[in-house]
């Protein structure tokens, strides 16, 4: 028994390199990032985290500070979906969604990572292991950048090694977009992936004629075009717009993606697996998206999902994510020839500078 002798969390404010920005949070400096670590009476360790743009990180530190501990002291961490059942309802009437859930997440990562590591594998292997090596696009924060600024960053992911990019749209005039879509469509040359994210800005209306307009420049999928809560919306779009839609990176359960994907309102589910309810959650996503014949892809949190989706054999592309975390961990995301590698550490084998972290700790 792998029974919980101890969660201690962390709130840190990343500062990031360059300002980012997109159609909906506007300019981000920096981002919180909310970390915890779950150790059982062995001594072995669990990481996980999860991270806002720039608020509500306290409420999700107070969750998993005050809340969360006393759920699950003297509890065995091998009983994931137990621990992740009675969290969720313990946490129910006042959660559901939000910091909660965000927490709940943190700490279901952490509890996969302990399993991995008492298993001695890592994680891909221990959710079923189907292939390591998953294709992957650099995920552009990059709405208020030159044309020429963009045209550069493209080039300089592609000698990263990345085989396929994403644009942010979104901006005041429909016409900017399709400027800008096409040049990066005549900068990369028509077989090369490029799919674009407007970050929910528009209504149904506006996002029909928007994917109608950027169909000459074949993106491989138009992402949140509208608010995630519309699901009939969703489905209007994807009849009606022409465009692959990918959407989920707002929402915050199963029970969520299973409706947008009944009713037909997406064609590529994204779940993130800091806010969708963790490791545990984010697998059930992904099956159900394969019962569906839909390919699974992924937001945020790349060095832990490159694990999910390497498990997954309905698996897209992993978004390699615009924040700078890699500053802060030992052995950051490897990229080669298009493809990330799930490494074969134990756990999800994220180690971070816990000295450098503390330099920016919030709380």
């Amino acid at each position: 028994m792998a029974k919980i002798a101890s969660v201690e969390s962390g709130f840190f404010r990343v500062p990031l390199p360059t300002v980012l920005s997109d159609s909906t949070h506007g300019a981000i400096p920096d981002f919180e990032l909310i970390t915890v670590r779950v150790r059982d009476a062995d001594g072995a360790e669990g990481l996980g985290y999860s991270f806002t743009v720039g608020r509500n990180g306290g409420a999700i530190y107070d969750v998993l500070r005050r809340e969360i501990p006393e759920l699950v002291a003297d509890q065995d961490a091998d009983r994931i979906e137990f621990l992740w059942n009675r969290i969720w309802w313990g946490l129910h009437y006042g959660g559901r969604g939000g910091p909660s859930v965000l927490a709940l997440s943190a700490f279901d990562i952490a509890l996969w990572d302990l399993k991995a590591r008492r298993a001695n594998l890592p994680l891909w292997k221990l959710l079923g292991g189907h292939d390591p090596l998953v294709p992957c696009y650099a995920g552009g924060i990059d709405l208020d950048l030159t044309l020429d600024a963009l045209l550069r960053q493209t080039d300089d992911n592609i000698g990263r090694g990345f085989r396929a990019i994403k644009m942010k749209v979104g901006r005041p005039r429909l016409s900017e977009d399709v400027e800008r879509l096409a040049a990066m469509r005549g900068h990369l040359g028509d077989d090369f992936p490029l799919m674009v994210d407007a970050n929910m800005r528009w209504t149904v209306d506006q996002a029909i004629r928007a994917a109608r307009a950027f169909t000459p420049y074949a993106p491989g999928w138009l992402e949140e075009p509208i608010a995630p809560d519309d699901v009939a919306g969703h489905a209007r779009v994807v009849r009606d717009g022409g465009l692959p839609i990918a959407a989920g990176e707002n929402l915050r359960s199963l029970w969520e993606f299973r409706h947008l994907i009944a009713l037909g309102g997406v064609t590529f589910p994204e779940p993130d697996v800091t806010n969708c309810g963790g490791v545990t959650a984010f697998m059930k996503i992904a099956h159900l998206a394969e019962a569906f014949s839909l390919p699974v892809t992924s937001h945020g949190a790349h060095d832990i999902t490159v694990h999910l989706l390497a498990a997954a054999p309905n698996r897209s592309f992993l978004e390699a994510h615009g924040f700078g975390l890699d500053r802060y961990i030992a052995d950051p995301l490897v990229i080669r020839d298009g493809c990330a590698m799930a490494p074969d550490r134990v756990g999800h084998g994220i180690s971070f500078d816990w000295a450098a972290l503390e330099r920016i700790r919030s709380a």
